[in-house]
C-alpha cells in the first residue's frame, strides 16, 4: 500500500513538473494570443496577468490585416518556403551521400571543414554573402534570399549520419546488380532516410518562415518582404498599438503550427529512430 502511494505521488509530481514546463513554453504564446483578442477597454499589461479576453474580439486582427499587405507577405513566405526547403533537403542529401558511402581522398577533411562552419555565428557571414549576391546581380530578388539558404552544414551533418547508418552490404549489393550511384541514392538512401528528411523539412520550414535578418539585408522592395519583415513593418506602422501587433503576429505563426501538426508523426518517427540507433 505504501509502495503504491509512493508510486502515485511520484507520478503526480512528474505530471505537475511537465505541466509547469509546458506553461513556461506555451505561456508567452497564450499571452500574445490574449493580447490580440482583448477588447479596447481591457488592459493588456496587468499584474497578475489577465489572459482571458472579455469578450474576445477580432477587431485587431482585421486592423493588422488591412494595415499592411498581409496576404501578399504570407504568399511571399509560402513561395520562399516552397522553393528553399526542397532545394535545401536535396542539396544536403546530395552532399551527405558521398561523405557517408563513397571512399575518396580528403573525405574526412571536407566533412570536418563543413562541420566547422556550424560553429560560426551567422552574422559573420552576412557581409560576404551580401557581397557575393550583389556581384552576381541577385540583390533585391528572391534568388538572393533563396540561394544562401540552400546550403546547410546542419542538414549535411544530419543526413550524413543517417546515410552512414545504412548497412554497406545493401549498397554493395545494389552496385553488384548494376545500379549506378544516382539510382542507389534515389531508391535506397532517400527512402531509408525519410524520418530524417521530415525533421529537416520541419526545421527548414521554421527557419525560412521566421527568417528576418538576411531578407532585411538583401531586399529593398517592400512588396517582396516575407511575413517576418512584414510584422516588423506592421510594428513601425502601428507604433504603440500592441493589440494589432499581437494579432498580426499570431496570424503569422498559425501556418507554422499547422505545418508542424501535419508533420508531427514523421518527426516523432525520426526521433524514435534516432533513440534506437
Amino acid at each position: 500500500m505504501i509502495h503504491r502511494l509512493g508510486f502515485h505521488a511520484r507520478r503526480a509530481g512528474m505530471y505537475v513538473l511537465l505541466v509547469a514546463i509546458a506553461l513556461i513554453f506555451v505561456g508567452p504564446f497564450l499571452i500574445l494570443l490574449s493580447a490580440g483578442l482583448k477588447p479596447a477597454g481591457q488592459a493588456v499589461f496587468s499584474f497578475p496577468p489577465d489572459v482571458v479576453p472579455r469578450p474576445p474580439v477580432l477587431t485587431w486582427a482585421e486592423e493588422a490585416w488591412t494595415a499592411i499587405p498581409f496576404l501578399r507577405y504570407l504568399l511571399n513566405s509560402v513561395l520562399l518556403v516552397g522553393v528553399t526547403v526542397p532545394l535545401y533537403i536535396l542539396v544536403s542529401a546530395l552532399c551527405a551521400y558521398p561523405l557517408a558511402q563513397l571512399r575518396f581522398r580528403g573525405r574526412s577533411l571536407i566533412f570536418f571543414a563543413i562541420l566547422a562552419t556550424m560553429f560560426m555565428p551567422g552574422e559573420v557571414m552576412l557581409l560576404p554573402r551580401f557581397l557575393v549576391v550583389s556581384q552576381i546581380g541577385m540583390a533585391d530578388s528572391y534568388l538572393g534570399v533563396i540561394l544562401p539558404g540552400v546550403l546547410s552544414a546542419f542538414g549535411i551533418f544530419l543526413l550524413r549520419q543517417t546515410f552512414a547508418g545504412i548497412p554497406r552490404e545493401v549498397v554493395d549489393a545494389a552496385r553488384t546488380d548494376g545500379c549506378h550511384e544516382l539510382r542507389i541514392f534515389w531508391h535506397i538512401m532517400l527512402p531509408a532516410a525519410r524520418p530524417t528528411l521530415a525533421i529537416l523539412g520541419v526545421f527548414g520550414f521554421i527557419s525560412v518562415w521566421n527568417s528576418f535578418i538576411w531578407p532585411m539585408v538583401v531586399l529593398k522592395d517592400s512588396s517582396l518582404y516575407p511575413i517576418a519583415l512584414g510584422i516588423a513593418y506592421l510594428a513601425g506602422i502601428t507604433g504603440t498599438d500592441v493589440r494589432s501587433l499581437a494579432a498580426g503576429t499570431v496570424i503569422s505563426i498559425l501556418p507554422v503550427i499547422v505545418f508542424f501538426m501535419l508533420m508531427q508523426r514523421h518527426v516523432l518517427e525520426g526521433m524514435r529512430g534516432a533513440v534506437k540507433g
